[in-house]
């Protein structure tokens, strides 16, 4: 005769609907942060179309805008650690190259111009807040999985 044990999540998971309600304002805060980073670069596009190299800055936003917006979608959607992932590095990796552009002037380099702009303004504070807020909930939505449940089945 088999005895099972009761079904408990893992400590990881921070507990049933606790845990749930945290993943889930975790979702809805990095979903909310790379919204606001799709908008802001895709507003700003062409206001840096003319800033190029074989690649113009303009493109470099667009492509920031769809990744942000794509990321945003499939951390709502798929919620499986690879939409976590890409919605990390899409919000780390636009939080770093922002900050890299605003106090580094590293040049052009290959087919990308120089993008050094070593100011604040309101659009790029608003962006290194969203970033920020999207790279952090991320974070916690790779580090605290649910837990998989498991039964404990002892032999007769």
């Amino acid at each position: 005769m088999s005895a099972e044990l009761p079904v408990t999540p893992d400590a990881r998971s921070h507990g049933g609907g606790s845990g749930r309600i945290l993943r889930g304002a975790a979702r809805v805060l990095a979903a909310a942060g790379l919204a606001v980073d799709a908008y802001v670069h895709a507003h700003l596009a062409d206001r840096y179309d003319a800033v190029m190299a074989d690649i113009s800055q303009g493109t470099l936003f667009r492509i920031e805008a769809g990744m942000a917006a794509l990321a945003a979608l499939l951390v709502l959607v798929w919620r499986r650690w690879p939409a976590d992932l890409f919605a990390w590095s899409v919000a780390t990796g636009g939080l770093a190259l922002l900050l890299i552009y605003r106090y580094a002037d590293i040049g052009a380099w290959g087919p990308f111009p120089s993008m050094y702009e070593p100011v604040w303004f309101t659009e790029k504070r608003v962006t290194v807040v969203a970033q920020a807020v999207a790279m952090v909930a991320t974070v916690y939505l790779l580090l605290f999985r649910p837990g998989r449940r498991t039964r404990d089945v002892r032999p007769h």
